[in-house]
């Protein structure tokens, strides 16, 4: 079999790639397409990593000779189009379709940035915080469905015991801290969990005090997800996730992921510094504790 399942991250890359190698040759998609020996519509779907038709290695080996790829740049693209296989959300009725992409570049990043103005991240919440958010926001889901999707949320966070590592860095507006979910003893737990997350090597959290005033995410919340290769740059990617009501908004253009990536290091240098941070964090779990 030649053709398989390529998740969102995989595809990603396979279609930034090949979009890149045919700007670099000067090449259009019907050119592609033949030297290629297949139609330009085939061309234009392996650019569309939104597409989720089933990818077949030995096209992309042929996309990849027809823009004159280096024997690297196309093995690189062909063991990409190779080693994918389904994760444990693909198909679990708990995940929502808009946030499938979402999980698959977590298992294909390096590093996760994000910004967090209303409640605490996905990937740091406890399982009672979790269920007090489903709760609030699913309010005609029955408590069986409910369960499901905290289940998949905290089976989510297995990733953060990857190996390699992924290096999260979360960025807290105050408020975040500050608005009880659940009740004040499953805020209290949820902000001692913050506390330890801090304690291990791959996690970063920087609180954004409300005395930092006006700041540079006025957009909200957002999440940068990204690997950096400078050996293969075609293994390389980026995409920022914006959450919306029921859907998701994935950017991959380099100019809106490296917008986001310039907000992100303003509110870093505006945040308060890890130490203070902590500190901030032990006062909210304080003021929450009976």
């Amino acid at each position: 079999m030649t053709a398989t399942q390529t998740g969102p991250a995989g595809r990603m890359q396979i279609a930034r790639g090949l979009i890149s190698l045919r700007e670099r040759c000067g090449a259009t998609q019907a050119q592609i397409a033949a030297r290629a020996g297949v139609s330009t519509t085939t061309v234009s779907r392996y650019e569309m990593w939104q597409d989720r038709a089933r990818i077949r290695w030995a096209t992309v080996k042929a996309l990849a000779d027809a823009c004159e790829a280096t024997v690297t740049e196309r093995e690189a693209l062909v063991r990409i189009a190779k080693s994918q296989s389904d994760g444990w959300w693909v198909g679990n009725s708990a995940v929502p379709t808009w946030m499938d992409p979402l999980v698959s570049f977590e298992h294909e990043a390096a590093y996760e940035h994000v910004y967090a103005n209303t409640v605490v991240p996905g990937l740091l919440q406890t399982r009672e915080y979790a269920l007090a958010i489903h709760q609030a926001r699913e309010v005609r889901s029955g408590n069986d469905e409910i369960e499901r999707m905290v289940d998949a949320r905290i089976a989510r966070q297995g990733i953060l015991g990857r190996d390699p590592e992924l290096h999260l860095w979360a960025i807290l507006d105050e408020a975040v801290l500050r608005r009880t979910v659940g009740n004040a003893e499953v805020m209290a737990r949820q902000l001692k969990h913050l506390q330890e997350a801090t304690e291990s090597p791959n996690i970063d959290i920087q609180v954004l005090p409300f005395s930092a005033g006006a700041h540079a995410a006025g957009a909200g919340h957002f999440v940068i997800l990204g690997r950096d290769d400078d050996r293969e740059p075609l293994n390389s990617m980026a995409v920022v996730y914006i959450e919306m009501r029921r859907r998701g908004l994935y950017l991959d253009d380099a100019g809106d992921v490296g917008a986001y990536k310039l907000t992100f290091d303003y509110l870093r240098s505006q945040a308060a510094d890890t130490a203070t941070s902590s500190r901030l964090i032990a006062e909210a779990r304080q003021e929450q504790s009976p």
